[in-house]
């Protein structure tokens, strides 16, 4: 199954959910329409049992996402009322990602700019090609950078390492990103889209409940304790345990075949 909608490319690849940011001519960039229609890929992927992990690219090797299309600035984020109503659509968008309960994979080539490189960071693991560029450009541009994007990416590289990106500006390269944690891995571009497909296959093969549970556990360390509902960590991790693909887990191992999990 294969959907476009406002430049974004949805589709269904066995195991493995594909959503493509299809705007080659301007590097990728994210328009007003393309930041609408991801939560709704999205819940079109959650909702299906057969879709386990997902992966998020670019359309070409030039870009991954290079950034918010500033050719609508004008148009659609000039004067306070529109860059409110812009930021509620982006950061809806952004929270999907966040929130969405399978395990999703950033496959990066080229560049990954400013809302591009969040986009990344709501992913759970960032995989790039050698030649990628990656920057926040918000101070070149006068753009203020909100407090969910910035803990995100403190959360992921420190903040030593955050201030830097901000601060500066600049562009750094695939094996600076992979220094600081940026990214998981680096690899050469002709190699990154097999790789990703393998990575995504091996992780669909495992439990879903697991996945699920290793997920609502790691967002909710990451928030302020005050914050964190524990009690959604026991019952994911009871949900395991009480499964059918748990006694199949047992049953495999025992007769070292692969297991055969329904995420029940």
């Amino acid at each position: 199954m294969t959907a476009s909608v406002g430049r974004m490319e949805a589709r269904k690849e066995g195991a493995i959910g594909w959503m493509v940011f299809d705007n080659p001519a301007r590097r990728n960039a994210v328009s007003l329409a393309m930041w609408r229609a991801i939560p709704d890929i999205l819940a079109d992927f959650a909702a299906d049992p057969a879709i386990r992990a997902v992966v998020l690219t670019g359309a070409g090797e030039q870009a991954f996402v290079s950034g918010a299309d500033i050719s609508e600035f004008e148009t659609e984020r000039s004067g306070a009322e529109k860059v409110a109503a812009y930021n509620v659509t982006a950061g809806e968008a952004n929270r999907a990602l966040s929130n969405f309960p399978k395990p999703t994979l950033a496959m990066i080539r080229g560049y990954c700019i400013g809302g591009g490189l969040g986009i990344a960071l709501a992913c759970d693991l960032r995989l790039a090609a050698d030649g990628s560029r990656f920057a926040i450009p918000a101070a070149r541009l006068g753009l203020g950078y909100n407090h969910p994007a910035v803990k995100r990416l403190i959360d992921t590289v420190g903040v030593a390492n955050a201030l830097e990106i901000l601060f500066t500006a600049r562009q750094f390269s695939a094996a600076e990103a992979e220094k600081m944690g940026l990214v998981n891995r680096v690899m050469p571009v002709a190699e990154i889209e097999s790789f990703v497909r393998d990575y995504a296959g091996r992780i669909a093969d495992n439990a879903p409940l697991t996945l699920a549970a290793a997920k609502i556990c790691a967002r909710e360390i990451l928030k302020h304790p005050a914050r964190q509902d524990l009690a959604a960590c026991e019952a994911a991790v009871a949900a395991c345990f009480a499964s059918a693909d748990y006694a199949e887990g047992r049953a495999a191992f025992g007769e070292k075949r692969r297991p055969d999990f329904h995420g029940r």
